[in-house]
């Protein structure tokens, strides 16, 4: 599950109020780029939308909102931000950020985006920039276009008239790439400006299968536990583990690892790096023979790497499987064995992954990529 999404979750189960504050739009050079959220409550923070000034002043927003009491759920400001001497920053460029509060038991929109991340489809909010946000926030969700929409409220969802241009808009942004945010006038010529925000929330990127809770496994987790993906950790060391290991990393513990390897999502990347070199082998054996991995990395030098080459080969697993396997794992010009910049080399290496993707990753049909979402309640 994405940051923001997990965030506001984390605060609807807690019953707690909050504002998010969203780069709607830039023009220039501007620290976030347009779809980037942070959530702001009384006391803490999650995500940022580029930090300096910026961001300073966006709190300050953020819980004075808060602070003003009985604020309607849905209330939404717009505010624009020149990135100039005034701000004390020099971009250079214009950010203009919408505040919306959220209220918990009203918050029937992001229970759709919930069950979107969980079932792993990519879905698009469209909240209104003018007028109350929560009247009008909808979820367009797959490739039905013929659900009913649902309601910025915890209630049944209001019914609306069918629009095929916001319909049109978000297939258009969920098939171009990484796009995550747009502000798009609706409105027909001659009528008043309807200007709505569309945003992409796709699943995570990475999915990704961790084995082993050494230094490495350690290090690494908690880098990963940082970044918008999916974790899953493996050890057969019951207490491996350390203490405070957030709550949104799968852990499995007292498991070999095989029926993780079975049951692991395709397209998923796997990291093997155990205590144990005879179990770093068994397990790159079933992944090679799964073949539908994104990524698979193993931790050991390049002897380490021909060593297993060769024994793999004797077993059958094919020269171009084999080829599939990084080891040594980490991108070039780090050389350092610290576990810390091990985890570093290799968070950049998956990073690196997200952005341009790679071979054998799962793609779906285009006649799903390409088909109009649905509506959700």
């Amino acid at each position: 599950m994405i940051g923001w999404v997990r965030a506001l979750e984390t605060r609807r189960a807690r019953q707690e109020r909050a504002v998010a504050v969203t780069v709607a739009a830039v023009r220039g050079s501007t620290p976030r780029e347009a779809g980037a959220k942070m959530i702001v409550d009384a006391s803490t923070i999650d995500g940022t939308i580029g930090g300096g000034n910026l961001e300073f002043k966006a709190i300050g927003i953020a819980r004075a909102m808060l602070a003003a009491g009985s604020v309607p759920h849905g209330t939404a400001a717009m505010h624009r931000f020149p990135l100039g001497a005034s701000l004390g920053q020099c971009c250079g460029g214009i950010a203009n950020l919408l505040f919306e509060t959220f209220e918990p038991r009203e918050a029937g929109w992001l229970a759709a985006v919930v069950a979107a991340q969980e079932g792993g489809e990519a879905c698009v909010i469209v909240t209104p920039m003018k007028g109350a946000a929560a009247t009008g926030k909808r979820v367009l969700l797959g490739v039905d276009a013929s659900a009913a929409p649902s309601s910025g409220h915890g209630g049944p969802a209001q019914r609306v008239p069918d629009d095929a241009v916001p319909l049109s808009i978000a297939r258009a942004l969920l098939a171009g790439g990484r796009d995550t945010a747009r502000v798009v006038d609706v409105a027909p010529p001659g009528a008043m400006p309807n200007p709505l925000l569309f945003e992409a929330v796709r699943p995570a990127e990475l999915r990704i299968v961790l084995f082993g809770a050494g230094h490495v496994g350690r290090a690494l987790a908690g880098v990963l536990a940082t970044l918008d993906c999916e974790l899953t950790w493996v050890d057969d060391r019951d207490a491996a583990f350390p203490a405070g290991v957030p709550g949104h990393v799968a852990l499995e513990r007292g498991d070999t690892g095989e029926r993780v390897i079975e049951r692991a999502a395709p397209g998923s990347c796997f990291l093997v790096m155990t205590h144990s070199h005879s179990l770093d082998f068994a397990l790159a054996e079933r992944i090679l023979a799964r073949g539908d991995f994104r990524y698979f990395g193993l931790i050991g030098s390049a002897t380490k790497r021909r060593r297993f080459e060769q024994r793999l080969a004797e077993r059958g697993v094919a020269r171009a499987a084999l080829a599939r396997m990084t080891c040594p794992i980490g991108i070039d010009g780090i050389d350092s064995k610290e576990p810390a910049a091990i985890a570093v080399a290799v968070a950049a290496e998956l990073l690196q992954l997200r952005r341009h993707g790679a071979a054998g990753a799962e793609s779906p049909p285009a006649d799903v990529a390409a088909a109009a979402p649905r509506r959700i309640a």
